[in-house]
């Protein structure tokens, strides 16, 4: 049925027509069941607020549609994005296993809708359903990776052209091919886009620019066509 802010909501995960493969709604009957017993989804319109950093950790939201920005803050009120969650993705996972309160800020980057599993139900479906388990792990494993990934992007790449050649390139895994290259949606701002791989706003529209006078890219609005991806592959392997 057609929901608050253009997003086409579902009932139920039973008949969702959102789920893809390998997504954590993909689950037996008996889970889905459960799960359903369990679960409250909300549409939310973008720049609203999931849950904050340091904020306790009350349950996971199962994100069904839309894009969320994670962020964390240092003490000095300086952020850094530590990455954008896609429809699929359990957010808030690491806080509820381990009892402690949400590490990151979860926001809305457009509108979305999320389903939110109390942490104890949560925690009971885990142990009631070993397909629960199995996704969780598979999450987590997800999520350390991109981890992983950020720390090598922010702490070893030495120069800005070789932090967002990286970011670009991550982003293209999931574009759309076309002849004239890879065509993407910017997820981000400029700014955000900084605060993503640690330099400036204007780091970043310098960097772009250069990109885009060296034919490696096109832009236009918020779409970003990759007309060159063995060039930006040579600046992250520089």
């Amino acid at each position: 049925m057609r929901g608050p802010y253009g997003l086409e909501l579902s009932d139920n995960c039973r008949t969702c027509k959102l789920r893809g493969p390998g997504w954590f709604c993909e689950l037996a009957a008996g889970a889905l069941n459960d799960l359903d017993a369990i679960t409250s989804a909300a549409a939310y319109p973008d720049g609203a607020v999931l849950f904050v950093e340091q904020q306790a950790s009350r349950g996971v939201f199962v994100l069904c549609q839309g894009e969320v920005k994670l962020t964390v803050t240092s003490s000095e009120g300086k952020t850094m994005i530590l990455r954008v969650a896609r429809a699929g993705e359990i957010l808030g996972l690491q806080a509820v296993l381990s009892k402690r309160p949400y590490e990151v800020t979860a926001e809305a980057l457009r509108p979305c809708q999320a389903a939110f599993i109390p942490r104890d139900s949560f925690l009971r479906l885990m142990q009631q359903h070993t397909g629960v388990s199995q996704n969780v792990v598979a999450q987590l494993t997800m999520q350390y990776q991109a981890a992983y990934e950020l720390l090598r992007t922010v702490g070893l790449a030495s120069s800005p052209h070789q932090r967002l050649a990286k970011l670009l390139l991550e982003w293209a895994s999931g574009g759309q091919k076309t002849p004239a290259g890879t065509r993407i949606k910017l997820p981000l701002t400029h700014e955000e886009m900084g605060e993503c791989i640690g330099v400036t706003r204007e780091t970043v529209t310098r960097t772009l620019g250069e990109f885009r006078h060296q034919h490696l890219v096109t832009i236009q609005g918020s779409t970003l066509m990759i007309s060159n991806p063995a060039a930006l592959e040579n600046f992250v392997s520089a």
